[in-house]
């Protein structure tokens, strides 16, 4: 119940620290460097060190923000076009950008959890091993992919109020997943 509660909390404040767009990278980044810490620790960062790793991620973090929200714009945009026939290419390509769009989801899932292991910061070199991960083992890409899709499926399932204490729950299922199938 106490690691329930705790990363429900965590959900919480990382949403609440995520409204203001341009800290949403660094509510993220903090929060995955919270629960690898208490992964390999068993116990939580204290405050301060929480408020100097989100101060120290907000400018990075915005950028790693406006990557992954135009990325996914342009990709939902690209879906809606083909689902509506706007665009020649029918259902074999949908089917195409669909999985594109799971690749990038669960890239982006394996570079949270590359950050939280590197304490929050450097975004790139999270990418970079993020890339050399899906590479080396792609079931790790689908598995990520797959938790941010249930988490998503539950969050639009589940009442809106408690979508924020999923997100602490699905950042430790990213953490779980990838250490499963994607030792560091």
């Amino acid at each position: 119940m106490r690691a329930a509660s705790d990363l429900a909390l965590l959900g919480i404040l990382t949403t609440v620290a995520a409204l203001g767009v341009l800290t949403a990278g660094a509510a993220v980044a903090t929060a995955s460097a919270a629960v690898h810490h208490w992964i390999e620790r068993d116990t939580w960062p204290g405050l301060r060190p929480t408020l100097r790793t989100f101060v120290r991620a907000l400018l990075p973090g915005a950028g790693a923000t406006a990557v992954a929200g135009g990325t996914a714009g342009l990709l939902v945009l690209n879906l809606v076009a083909l689902a509506r026939g706007a665009v020649p290419g029918g259902a074999v390509l949908l089917a195409v950008t669909a999985a594109v769009l799971a690749a990038a989801v669960g890239f982006a899932g394996l570079t949270v959890v590359e950050l939280g292991r590197r304490g929050g910061h450097g975004w790139r070199g999270a990418g970079r091993a993020a890339l050399r991960t899906a590479e080396s083992r792609p079931l790790a890409l689908i598995s990520v992919a797959g938790v941010l899709a249930l988490a998503a499926t539950l969050g639009a399932l589940v009442l809106p109020p408690l979508t924020p204490i999923l997100a602490g729950h699905a950042l430790f299922a990213l953490h779980a997943v990838t250490r499963r199938v994607a030792p560091a």
